[in-house]
C-alpha cells in the first residue's frame, strides 16, 4: 500500500478520535499469549466488575492506528459499556508499517493460516481462560481496516464469533492479492462485483468443511466514502445474507436518524440475522456519535452482564412489571403481577436506552397522550422505546415524557400499565436494578 494511501486512511478515520476525550479506562500489555506469527501486540481490558461470565469483544483498530487509539479514540463507547455491563475487550495492535491488518495474503484468508487473524485467535483462547468467558457471547468490530478483519475473522472463525459490527468495510475476501501487496485497488474502489452465491463461497473457503451456523453481521457504511467505496457495502450485504441463507430483500426498513437508512434481514428486532446501516452524506469517519449504542445492543454487549437484567418493581405495592402469560406477541400490554423471577419479569437496559425483555422485545408507548398503554415489540430503536429513570423512582417515556403508570393507581395482579403525566404519585414509582447505572447526570438509561 503506498505511503499517500495509508496517510489518507490514518486521517480520515481519526477525524472524529481529534474531538473525543480519552477515555478514563486503562489497557493493560499481555505479552506472552500464544501464537503470534506476525508479531501483533496484545491489549486486554477488564473492568474493575468483570461479569461472572461475560462477553468478549474483540476490537480492532484502523490503519495507521493503535489499540490506545481506537480504545481511547472512536472505540471509547465501547470501553464505557465494558464498565457498565461487565464484559472483556481484547484489542490487537497491528507493527507492521502502516498499522494495517492482513486481509489480503493466503495466509490471512485462511483458517489458522499464520497471519494476523491466527495472532488474534490466540487473543482470543488466552481471554477465554484467564476470565471464564462465555462461548456464546464471543463478538467482533472494527473500523476501516479493522472492519475488513472483523468479516475476515467471522468467516474464518464462525464456530467462535456470534456476531460482528463492522464500520466501514468490505466483503471477507475481497481484498486479496497474489503480488504480497496488501492493498487491492480494485476493492477500495468499489469495483469488485459479485453475486451473493459467489460472496458467499469466497468466505466458505476460509474455512472448508464447515457446516454450521455463521455469525449475525451488521454493516455501516458511509454512502460518500471514496477510501473503501460505498459500493462494497452492498457486496457486504451479498455475501451476509447469502451466508444465512437470507434473499436481499429487507425484512424491515427504518431510519433511526434522518441521515440513516437501516435495514433488516432474516429476523427484525435489536438482534437482526443481518442488518445494514447506509449513511448519507457522510464518508469514511464512521463510526460517528450515538452509533456504538446501537452496536453494543446488536452484538448483544448489553445483556448478561450478572447486574442490568432484573424485576422492575412497583412502589406502591412491590408487585412486578410482567408481561402477561409470558406472551412474546407484539403489542401485549405489561401489566402488575406478583414477583415470581420469569423471563417476562427480567428487563434489561441497553445502551440505546430501551427496556428489553427475553432479549429481543422492547418495552413501548403505542401513542403519546395520556392513556397510552405499555407494550412490548420488536425492538426498533425509535423514542418510543426509549426510557429515562429519575432520582424520584419515575421512569419517562422520551417520545411523550409521560410517565410509566400503574392505571387508576390499582394494585391487584392485572394492573395495566399505561403512560399517564407525570404527577409523583407512588403509582408511578418504580424500583428497579438499574437505576444506579443511570448515566452520570442525565438520569437516563
Amino acid at each position: 500500500m503506498s505511503r499517500m494511501i495509508r496517510a489518507l486512511l490514518a486521517v480520515l478515520v481519526l477525524l472524529p478520535i481529534l474531538a473525543t476525550p480519552a477515555a478514563a479506562a486503562t489497557l493493560t500489555r499481555v505479552g506472552d499469549f500464544g501464537t503470534n506469527p506476525t508479531h501483533l501486540n496484545m491489549y486486554v481490558y477488564a473492568p474493575d466488575t468483570v461479569a461472572p461470565k461475560p462477553a468478549l469483544l474483540v476490537l480492532v483498530h484502523f490503519c495507521g492506528g493503535s489499540a490506545g487509539a481506537v480504545f481511547n479514540g472512536n472505540g471509547h463507547d465501547y470501553a464505557t459499556a465494558a464498565d457498565r455491563y461487565g464484559y472483556v475487550i481484547v484489542v490487537p495492535e497491528a507493527t507492521r508499517d502502516g498499522h494495517c491488518f492482513d486481509v489480503s495474503t493466503r495466509a490471512g484468508l485462511t483458517r489458522n493460516g499464520g497471519s494476523d487473524s491466527t495472532g488474534i485467535m490466540s487473543m482470543v483462547a488466552w481471554a477465554r481462560q484467564r476470565y471464564n468467558v462465555d462461548p456464546g457471547r464471543i463478538v467482533v468490530s472494527g473500523f476501516s481496516s479493522g472492519a475488513m478483519m472483523t468479516n475476515v475473522l467471522a468467516a474464518e472463525y464462525p464456530d467462535v464469533f456470534a456476531a460482528g459490527a463492522a464500520f466501514s468495510g468490505v466483503p471477507a475476501g475481497c481484498f486479496a492479492t497474489s503480488d504480497g501487496s496488501m492493498w487491492n485497488g480494485q476493492c477500495s474502489g468499489g469495483n469488485i462485483v459479485k453475486s451473493p452465491q459467489q460472496w458467499g463461497d469466497l468466505a466458505r473457503s476460509m474455512y472448508p468443511g464447515y457446516s454450521g451456523v455463521y455469525p449475525r453481521m451488521q454493516l455501516w457504511h458511509g454512502n460518500q466514502d471514496t477510501v473503501l467505496a460505498y459500493p462494497n457495502y452492498g457486496e457486504e450485504i451479498k455475501q451476509w445474507t447469502n451466508l444465512r441463507g437470507l434473499n436481499q430483500t429487507p425484512s424491515f426498513t427504518d431510519h433511526p436518524q434522518s441521515s440513516w437508512t437501516r435495514n433488516r434481514y432474516g429476523a427484525t428486532g435489536t438482534q437482526a440475522t443481518v442488518e445494514g446501516i447506509s449513511i448519507s452524506g457522510t464518508g469514511h469517519t464512521l463510526p460517528q456519535a450515538g452509533m456504538l449504542a446501537y452496536a453494543i445492543s446488536f452484538l448483544g454487549l448489553d445483556t448478561g452482564g450478572g447486574t442490568t437484567g432484573g424485576p422492575v418493581r412497583q412502589v406502591a405495592v412491590g408487585r412486578c412489571l410482567d408481561v402477561p402469560n409470558q406472551s412474546q406477541s407484539n403489542g401485549t400490554q405489561v401489566v402488575l403481577w406478583d414477583c415470581g423471577g420469569g423471563a417476562n419479569q427480567r428487563w434489561t437496559t441497553t445502551a440505546a436506552k430501551q427496556l428489553q425483555v427475553y432479549g429481543s422485545k422492547c418495552l413501548a408507548a403505542d401513542a403519546t397522550s395520556p392513556g397510552a398503554r405499555a407494550v412490548i415489540g420488536d425492538c426498533g430503536g425509535g423514542t418510543a422505546q426509549q426510557w429515562s429513570t429519575h432520582s424520584d423512582g419515575t421512569i419517562t417515556n422520551v417520545q411523550s415524557g409521560l410517565c410509566l403508570d400503574a392505571s387508576g393507581a390499582g394494585t391487584a395482579n392485572g394492573t395495566k400499565v399505561i403512560l399517564w403525566t407525570c404527577n409523583h404519585g407512588a403509582n408511578q414509582q418504580w424500583t428497579t436494578l438499574f437505576q444506579q447505572q443511570r448515566e452520570s447526570g442525565n438520569g437516563e438509561v
